[in-house]
């Protein structure tokens, strides 16, 4: 059988399909010819992971496609119910890239308390010339530790965030519209390790609450954050989006950083996405990364290899 990575896959991935008796192909095929490609090269398996769109048509024109797999997290970008309604499988792989999503979380919280973002711009321009004015400009930077961090969606990826902020010494609160409570468990380096129970709150306790807030919620129909939602939160509050693009209004965000409501952001995914707004590029208070949350090398690998047994395991049962 043939698997067609249109969106690239880790080594071990590729290693592992292939011990499992799959060809694997990893050329990438542009979006108007996937179907195209599928029928004339008899793709059973179509992994994606963000860019690739796998809508009705595909999904009506190849009849050959027995597994469609979204390395990550959320499947916006698949037709998923149908898919399964057509009977074909579709999988994910949520729990694999859930650290390096919350690991960046905390780079751009770091950076943007301590004006990381700015620095790194201006100290190459004008550190030779002007070092003592950029030293007292960002000379009030604010520290994480005892903080309050609101963490809005406690999936995976909210509880991972929940395990670092906890291991710094801030306060965890969160909000899950399917979640009641977690208990989240720290592992420190020596193999010991605590349980913390977190029981989640209404989301407007979150904006009330907390110093930082960061989303891990699914594609949504409307923002989740809004004018209003903003003007709720503390004065001077941190936000973070490493979730999905649209769910933040961002001329309501660009307003609030304007006028102090929020001190900075940090923002991994837009509402323009692959082409974010200039206003949002160019503003001094964002720290900014072009949709990387899961793409450390760790992550690709547990992605690759978590795809590569899922497949195995419905083929085998489906041959057996």
């Amino acid at each position: 059988m043939k698997v067609l990575a249109n969106d690239g896959i880790s080594q071990s991935g590729i290693k592992a399909l292939e011990n499992g008796g799959f060809e694997v192909i990893t050329t990438k095929v542009a979006q108007e010819q996937v179907e195209n490609y599928i029928n004339k090269n008899n793709i059973s398996v179509l992994l994606v992971r963000s860019a690739t769109k796998v809508r009705k048509d595909i999904i009506d024109n190849c009849p050959g496609l027995k597994i469609i797999g979204r390395g990550g997290v959320g499947m916006d970008n698949i037709d998923v119910e149908y898919a399964r309604e057509k009977g074909i499988h579709v999988i994910n792989t949520p729990a694999s890239s859930s650290d390096s999503v919350a690991e960046l979380v905390f780079a751009h919280l770091f950076t943007g308390a301590r004006f990381l973002h700015d620095a790194n711009r201006n100290m190459p321009l004008e550190g030779d010339s002007k070092f003592d004015s950029l030293k007292k400009a960002y000379a009030n930077g604010i520290e994480l530790r005892g903080k309050t961090i609101g963490i809005i969606g406690f999936g995976k990826i909210g509880k991972s965030v929940a395990r670092i902020a906890l291991g710094l010494g801030m306060r965890v609160i969160a909000s899950d519209k399917f979640v009641g409570n977690a208990e989240i468990r720290v592992d420190f380096y020596n193999d010991q390790f605590i349980n913390v129970e977190i029981q989640t709150e209404p989301i407007e306790d979150i904006f009330k609450h907390a110093d930082f807030i960061t989303l891990h919620v699914p594609a949504q129909d409307g923002y989740v954050i809004g004018r209003e939602e903003l003007q709720a939160m503390k004065d001077g509050v941190g936000i973070v989006n490493a979730a999905r693009g649209g769910i933040i209004d961002e001329v309501a965000l660009i307003e609030a950083l304007d006028s102090g409501k929020v001190a900075f952001a940090g923002l991994d995914v837009f509402e323009e996405e692959p082409k974010p707004a200039i206003q949002v590029l160019m503003h001094p208070k964002i720290s900014l990364t072009p949709h990387i949350g899961a793409a450390t090398l760790e992550a690709q690998d547990r992605i690759g290899t978590e795809l590569a047994e899922q497949i195995i395991s419905i083929l085998k049962t489906e041959n057996a």
